[in-house]
């Protein structure tokens, strides 16, 4: 490969060129400058190709890496180039000096140093391209890591805040069923006693009912052994011997009366004790 296949390259902060380098003369610096401009805001790796040549762009914290090359370096190659002066410029500067610089300032300290790696890649380009391949091997499986390592610091988010959901349902699964408990037992005390009411009102009602029925029964069927004094108007004495004066003034057995069923006889009954009572 030809010492002409990377022809310019700089390092600037913003639109600011802090250090450049080239071998030729020709308007690709002008070019370069115009495409730095309307770089996006969101690449960090840009190539414009034109007339044979390819504009290859790297962006980093604010830092821009520009190489213009020969469109038959490939683009592979450009960009293992902008890597290598993007960690020398990073060590060498990193956000001191190289952040205040004004213009070309660092021309004297970093030209230099953009010649030397134009040089290396120009006459190794197949180890600079293996190393490219390794560097971008490595960083796409640190990418895949933090993409992971980033997922599953998200699932572990996930896991604690399904934990505390979880937690958060048996707890008011818990009151729930206390209080679903305490519901049961009010009611089951509100329905026993509801039957005891019940039960005991019908017992109640069971007892007057008999109560009634057998004191009746009672008062028909039993009569009074001995009838008092006023019983001489009701009934008369079936011994004849019998004096009047004790009959008037004690009870006798019911055998010796009879008992007087109709209003005459009554009737007669007591005239006869009332005249029995004359001198």
């Amino acid at each position: 490969m030809g010492q002409q296949s990377l022809i310019y390259s700089f390092v600037a902060r913003g639109t600011v060129i802090l250090a450049e380098h080239t071998n030729f003369s020709g308007n690709f610096a002008e070019v370069a400058l115009q495409c730095l401009k309307k770089l996006p805001a969101s690449n960090t790796k840009f190539t414009y190709t034109t007339h044979g040549h390819t504009f290859n762009y790297l962006t980093h914290h604010g830092f821009t890496y520009c190489v213009v090359a020969v469109e038959s370096v490939g683009h592979q190659l450009a960009m293992a180039f902008l890597e290598h002066i993007k960690e020398d410029f990073s060590k060498r500067y990193g956000e001191g000096k190289a952040t205040t610089a004004t213009s070309k300032s660092l021309n004297k300290e970093f030209g230099p140093k953009l010649k030397d790696h134009m040089q290396y890649c120009v006459e190794h380009p197949e180890e600079v391209s293996k190393l490219a391949k390794v560097k971008a091997q490595v960083s796409e499986v640190q990418q895949v890591m933090r993409a992971n390592i980033d997922q599953v610091l998200d699932r572990q988010v996930k896991i604690d805040v399904l934990v505390g959901q979880t937690e958060d349902l048996r707890n008011q699964a818990e009151v729930f069923r206390g209080q679903g408990n305490q519901i049961r037992r009010k009611m089951w005390y509100q329905n026993m006693k509801i039957k005891l009411i019940v039960l005991g009102i019908l017992i109640a009602f069971v007892l007057i009912i008999v109560l009634s029925v057998c004191r009746g029964f009672n008062f028909q069927q039993q009569i009074p052994s001995f009838l008092p004094f006023h019983a001489c108007f009701a009934s008369k004495p079936t011994n004849p011997n019998i004096p009047f004066p004790f009959f008037l003034s004690s009870s006798l057995p019911l055998s010796h009366f009879n008992v007087l069923s109709t209003k005459e006889e009554r009737t007669s009954s007591f005239f006869s004790c009332t005249l029995s009572l004359e001198p």
